[in-house]
This record gives structure tokens, C-alpha cells and sequence, in this order.
């Protein structure tokens, strides 16, 4: 060993770990005849400030802090519990992402290890509506649009050059009004409440999607998606224990977190099953009554139309019911709306707003002050655009101290993100008839809506040829919620394992076939029924074939 390397080992522990990790320092003190003795007197030097790698040109070591010496006689105190957290936030949960998706994560670090340890070759992620993530194309137009407002340069390019086979001329002019409206850049801050030219574009699209019920940019505020919408509205309309928020049950897990983060009750109403997952005005009134009964002021009501987990539509007549009780009861109506491009068959989506306005229209001082906060999404519908976390609410009655307080809500977050301003932009205003990019726009809208029925249907016409399965006809989101009749030796095995009968049936299903889906009970159930919910976004007809499989093997195994 060099007497460089003696010098360094015998000065102190730190050195003897440098040495170790670095056998550069030894060829740095020969290269340079720096004198070992400068280390020795300054034992403390911090390794990250020598060069690890070859020696090149000159190298200065810098010294570090020096090493505290003290003593200290102090117990060091326990590191963080579970019992030391926010009470609210462990009360909160979210099924969507529950124990089920976990174990599917699992089961897909397994398979990318070792691909034949399992009896599946892919998880199919049928528990969340992430169309992307299963293969769904993002529209062209949107994409096109997209690159150009992230890559002005290129734009500018076109912009000179003239369009090309990638980039036709309407995909060009709309990327160059957008980045105006904007101010140059997407990485830079917007408003609060959003670019006011996007806005004034959601409220045109309100305006013609109502048949001229006016909409105004001014009760618009663009979100980072329907959630960030929902977080804002469920916190200012919240007086913890004091208030209740009306759900419907079963009801998408968002909104049931989001009240236990805010210490607010939920008051759940029933969806009638046998009726097509109806509305059922006599249970709310039940509903509200007890609340009021019980002390708590019903502030809100939920309603998800079209229904998330159970694909329901509501109807003009069932509208118009729910807002006599908002209006006789002074509640605050949010309308979950995020699927009302996502329609089958011979329904048609009517929105809460325009049933609102006719309401006020033939009934004058009844519902004047109904308050209605609409929201949608570029998510779902044929856009799929769910990582890009583009999303609006619209306020309908609300008076103006009140849009302040949820604006203020809305700045603590700075802004939306702009990209997902730029999304919404897109999915309201789509390409027209007589624009370049109308025709292949509408090709591709087209061919997923027909997929996602068709896949609809062949999921629907499967449950419905199985044992012990009943499932309503699909009308609506991208869902099914099936009500499996448990055989009662399933129940009791469940029991057992500490699960829910439900949970039992989607874990066995995940770990037999690789498809994964969420409990019923994630989403809430009348006492004593299974369900489960399953997107039918997947591609092809083999995953389908092996549930159907694994279905009649369960039934069989733990038949009474």
C-alpha cells in the first residue's frame, strides 16, 4: 500500500471509509504531490467533494462541515405512527384503488419476473375507467393540436412552411389561437378559474347543447378534471358534522372519501335495482327527513348521471322530481355528468341544466333559486383523455360571494392544468363539418363508440347466460355492476378469510384469470346483495371467455 494510502487509513474511521469507496484519492495525492499530511489535518472532508471517477486536469478537495462532537442525553423519540395521522384522511376510502387493483400490481411485478408462474399471461385492468390504458387510440385532431401548443417552434415552422400529411391547416390555426389565448406558453400559470377564451368556448358548447339555454364564461371554472371540481364543491358546501351530503347508493367511492376527509355525513339513497337503477324520490324524502330529524342539514345532493357504477340515464320526469326537493329543501344539486357522451341504444342524455331552465321557464318563482353545479370531464366520453386531467363545473344560482369563495379555493391550487385546459377546448369544439381534420375526427369518434357498445353488449349478453348472475341492460358510462347470488358456501369461505363475499369473488376472479374489478361493497349495496363493477373497455373476446370459465368453476366449486 502506498504511503499515501497508510497515511489516510490510519487518520480516522471516516478516512478508512473513504479509502474504500474511492481508491482515486491515492492516485490523485501521487498525481499531484499533494502532500498526504493535508488530509491527515483535516479528517472530516466529505467524500462527495472528491472526484470518483479518473483523475483529469486539476481537482481541488473542498472541506466540509466538521463533525459535531457533542454528546447528547436525550431518549430519541418514537418515529411517526399510524395513530399519528390525520384521523380523517385514514377514515377515507377509495375501492377504485382498493385491495383488489393492489394485489393485481402485485400479481403484475410477478408476471414480468417470471412470466409462466401464473396461469395468465396480462392483468386486464377492468376496475378503473382508463380507456387509454386498454388500448384506446387518443383522437388525432387532440393530439395534433397538443403537440403544437407544447412545441411552438414547430408550429411556427408549419406556420411558414404550409401544413403537411401530419398537420392540416384548421390543427395548425387552432394550436396558434389557443397558445394566444393562453399567453405564449403552457408551462406558464393561467387564471384561476381558467383561460377566460377556453371558457367562453365550454359555454358556447353549454349554450348549443341546451338548445339555447345561455351559459356564461363568467360560471365556469376549468379543473383538473370532474375530481378536482368535486373536491372543491364537497369542502366549501361542508360544515363537518353539522352537514349531509345525499348519495346515491351504489355511488362512485370519490364522493364518500372526499366527505370523510371533510368530516361530513353521508346521507346514502338507494337506487332501485329491479327498475333499471332508478331514482327513488320517496327514499330521498326519507332521506332528508331523518337528517333533519337527527340534526344534520342535508346540503347537498349527488346525482351521477349518467350512473357511475350502474351505466343508468335518468329521465326528464325523474330531473324534475329531484329538483322539487332541492327546491323545497334548499339543497345544493351536483350533477356528475362526466359520461354524458358515453350514451347506447335509443337513450338520450338530457342535462340537470336544461331541465333546470324549463323548470323555471313553465313554473316562475318555484325553482328560481335552485342551486345546480354541472360537471364534466375530457376522461371519458370518446376522448379517454384521463391522465391529462382536463375537466370544468358549470354554477347555475349561485350568488356571486359564493363563486368567490370556491375561486379562492380554486387559487390555492394556482391553476388547472393548462394542458388539460387545451383538452377541454378540443372536446367542446371539436373539428366542423368543412373543416380538414372533420372526416378522419369523425371516423375515429365513430369507431370507438361503436366498439364500446358492442363490447357493451357482448359483456352484458355474457353475464346474463351465467348461473346466478343478473344484470341490467347497459344504457349509459362505461360500466356494468352484475349482482352476483352468491352460493352460500362461497359466503361462508369469504367469511372465513376475514372478506367480503364480494371481494372474495373479484379476488378469486384476479388470481384465476388476471381480470381485475372492484367489489360492490367499494361502492355501497342494499344488505345482502353482491355486485362487482367491470369496465367493458377491454379489446377482444378471449378475457370475456375465460371469466365466463372461471365463473362456472366457482359456481361448481361452492355449489350448496
Amino acid at each position: 500500500m502506498s504511503q499515501s494510502l497508510l497515511l489516510l487509513r490510519n487518520s480516522s474511521s471516516l478516512w478508512k471509509k473513504t479509502i474504500q469507496k474511492s481508491a482515486y484519492i491515492s492516485s490523485y495525492i501521487n498525481k499531484t504531490n499533494m502532500s498526504p499530511s493535508i488530509l491527515i489535518n483535516y479528517p472530516v472532508y466529505n467524500l462527495k467533494s472528491f472526484h470518483t471517477g479518473p483523475v483529469t486536469g486539476s481537482l481541488k478537495a473542498q472541506p466540509a462541515k466538521k463533525v459535531m462532537k457533542t454528546k447528547y442525553n436525550f431518549e430519541p423519540a418514537e418515529p411517526l405512527a399510524i395513530q399519528d395521522l390525520n384521523e380523517s384522511v385514514l377514515n377515507a376510502k377509495y375501492a377504485v384503488r382498493g385491495s383488489i387493483p393492489m394485489r393485481a400490481e402485485e400479481l403484475k411485478i410477478q408476471l414480468q419476473k417470471d412470466p409462466k408462474s401464473l396461469p395468465f399471461d396480462r392483468i386486464i385492468n377492468a376496475n378503473i375507467g382508463n380507456p387509454q390504458q386498454l388500448n384506446q387510440k387518443p383522437l388525432t385532431f387532440y393530439r395534433q393540436v397538443l403537440s403544437l401548443v407544447q412545441y411552438p417552434n414547430l408550429l411556427e415552422s408549419l406556420e411558414k412552411s404550409g401544413s403537411t400529411k401530419e398537420y392540416k391547416p384548421d390543427a395548425i390555426k387552432r394550436a396558434r389561437h389557443l397558445l394566444n389565448a393562453i399567453g405564449g406558453s403552457v408551462g406558464a400559470y393561467s387564471n384561476s378559474q381558467g383561460v377566460y377564451e377556453i371558457r367562453e368556448t365550454v359555454a358556447d358548447f353549454i349554450t348549443k347543447r341546451d338548445e339555447d339555454e345561455p351559459a356564461y364564461p363568467e360560471d365556469i371554472f376549468l379543473t383538473a378534471g370532474a375530481s378536482a371540481a368535486v373536491n372543491y364543491l364537497l369542502s366549501t358546501l361542508s360544515r363537518g358534522h353539522e352537514t349531509g351530503v345525499l348519495i346515491p347508493i351504489p355511488q362512485y367511492p370519490l364522493y364518500t372519501a372526499t366527505l370523510a376527509l371533510n368530516n361530513t355525513h353521508a346521507l346514502p339513497y338507494y337506487l332501485e335495482e329491479k327498475t333499471g337503477w332508478s331514482t327513488n324520490m320517496v327514499d330521498i324524502e326519507k332521506v332528508v327527513n331523518k337528517a333533519i330529524a337527527d340534526g344534520i342539514k342535508p346540503s347537498v345532493l349527488v346525482v351521477i348521471n349518467p350512473g357511475n357504477p350502474t351505466g343508468a340515464v335518468l329521465s326528464r320526469e325523474s330531473i324534475a322530481k329531484i329538483f322539487e326537493i332541492a327546491s323545497k329543501h334548499g339543497i345544493v344539486v351536483i350533477a356528475d355528468e362526466v359520461y354524458q357522451e358515453n350514451i347506447f341504444g335509443d337513450v338520450k342524455f338530457i342535462s340537470m341544466k336544461k331541465v333546470l331552465r324549463e323548470l323555471q321557464h313553465n313554473h316562475p318563482g318555484q325553482f328560481d333559486d335552485v342551486q345546480l353545479a354541472s360537471l364534466h370531464s375530457t376522461s371519458k366520453g370518446v376522448s379517454g383523455e384521463c391522465g391529462q386531467r382536463g375537466g370544468y363545473m358549470e354554477l347555475t344560482g349561485f350568488r356571486p360571494e359564493i363563486r368567490q369563495v370556491l375561486l379562492k379555493l380554486a387559487s390555492i391550487s394556482l391553476c388547472p392544468v393548462v394542458t388539460g385546459q387545451v383538452l377541454i377546448d378540443l372536446m367542446v369544439s371539436p373539428p366542423q363539418k368543412g373543416d380538414e381534420s372533420y372526416e378522419q375526427d369523425q371516423l375515429e369518434r365513430s369507431a370507438i363508440h361503436s366498439e364500446l357498445d358492442k363490447r357493451s353488449q357482448l359483456l352484458y349478453k355474457t353475464f346474463k347466460s351465467l348461473e346466478g348472475i343478473d344484470c341490467q341492460k347497459p344504457q349509459g358510462a362505461m360500466y356494468l355492476f352484475p349482482n352476483i347470488q352468491m352460493p352460500f358456501k362461497a359466503v361462508q369461505k369469504a367469511h372465513h378469510l376475514d372478506m367480503t363475499p364480494d371481494e372474495f369473488y373479484c379476488k378469486s376472479l384476479l388470481e384465476a384469470t388476471g381480470i381485475c374489478t372492484v367489489p360492490g361493497s367499494g361502492f355501497g349495496q342494499v344488505n345482502g346483495t353482491y355486485h362487482l363493477r367491470t369496465t367493458f373497455l377491454a379489446p377482444g373476446e378471449k378475457w370475456i371467455k375465460d371469466w365466463a370459465k372461471f365463473h362456472k368453476e366457482f359456481f361448481n366449486k361452492f355449489r350448496d
